[in-house]
């Protein structure tokens, strides 16, 4: 088992980055204790020099870190023929459930990295480089977190083993299944379906605001509301989008639809949700960097794409769903 390409991969791979993150943190740290700007030393230059070094393999690893998401649960859909009972993806989770785990800790690092690689992106357009210290500090904290991911990822794949029979969707995301993926398999289709739409016309709205206002508010908003969003698009994809996909009323798994015989149509949907849920934090989360004079006019240029970037990945995410449901020889309601 642990001899699947996408397997060797993804733990070779999860190793080094966090070898170099740890490498990455311990210059970090150095330059966290002894920066100062004003000063013109052979020591701070010297400093200069290690943050750059830094920064750049900080992105590349974390940008690794959002791949490797990607390529986890390409995978793990890929091994579940190999496992009695299992259909997809859903099946070669249960057959270790700390494979659950090593998912949620890959969407959370993925979160946080693309938050670190903005940061950075920004410490470098001020001429001060004002966000030295916060950058590493964060850095710092999430090693933790990379390391955790990389164990859990690892006891996930060390623990498989091909003569055990696994669950797949049909009994994890069932109506009657009284799991957490069971009641929301189970939620009425109609009200599932306005609480879905009106939570996307309430993120549009304060988006929209968000671009012709100066004021904060809107943006905090906004954030509050992609973050809301996220749970409301994932809750309506196992409880009726799904169902409209397959065009089978019992059917809610939120993996199926990475198969070939659905063309594949989960991976635009779930890149979509969550670039928009992304750049939609954003103008939120760095709103406070206006109050930093060197940044505050780059973070007003950029904040507008983000907000656009978010609006469109959004729109495409709910126009292929929307146009699912309507083509679909589906026609099940349920009140």
């Amino acid at each position: 088992m642990i001899f699947h390409p996408g397997i060797l991969a993804l733990v070779i791979g999860s190793a080094l980055l966090t070898l170099m993150t740890a490498y990455g943190v311990l210059l970090g740290v150095k330059v966290f204790l002894r920066w100062d700007f004003q000063s013109s030393s052979a020591a701070q230059l010297a400093l200069e020099r290690k943050t750059s070094l830094i920064s750049t393999i900080a992105n590349y690893v974390l940008g690794f870190q959002i791949i490797s998401a990607l390529l986890f649960v390409y995978t793990v859909e890929d091994i579940h023929p190999l496992f009695v009972g299992a259909m997809c993806a859903t099946g070669s989770l249960n057959a270790n459930p700390v494979g659950w785990y090593a998912l949620f800790s890959k969407i959370i690092v993925c979160f946080a990295a693309g938050l670190w690689i903005v940061l950075n992106h920004l410490d470098q357009q001020g001429e001060d480089f004002p966000l030295v210290r916060l950058k590493y500090l964060l850095l710092t904290l999430l090693l933790p977190a990379i390391t955790l991911d990389s164990v859990l990822q690892l006891r996930y794949f060390l623990g498989l083993d091909p003569d055990i029979i696994t669950s797949c969707c049909g009994s994890l995301f069932s109506e009657a299944d009284v799991s957490v993926a069971g009641s929301i398999a189970g939620l009425p289709v109609l009200p599932s379906m306005i609480v879905y739409y009106a939570g996307f016309a309430l993120l549009l709205l304060f988006a929209l605001f968000s671009l012709y206002s100066k004021n904060p508010l809107p943006r905090y908003f906004l954030a509050v509301f992609a973050a809301a969003f996220f749970l409301v698009a994932l809750a309506a994809i196992v409880s009726f989008i799904s169902m409209y996909i397959y065009e089978l009323p019992t059917h809610h798994c939120p993996f199926d639809m990475l198969q070939r015989e659905y063309g594949r149509i989960g991976y635009p949907l779930y890149v979509s949700l969550f670039g928009g849920v992304f750049f939609g934090l954003l103008p939120g989360i760095f709103r406070p960097l206006w109050n930093i004079p060197s940044l505050r006019e780059t973070v007003q240029r950029v904040e507008r794409t983000w907000i656009l970037l978010s609006m469109g990945s959004l729109m495409f995410f709910v126009a292929m769903t929307s146009y699912r449901i309507y083509s679909s020889n589906l026609t099940y309601f349920s009140y």
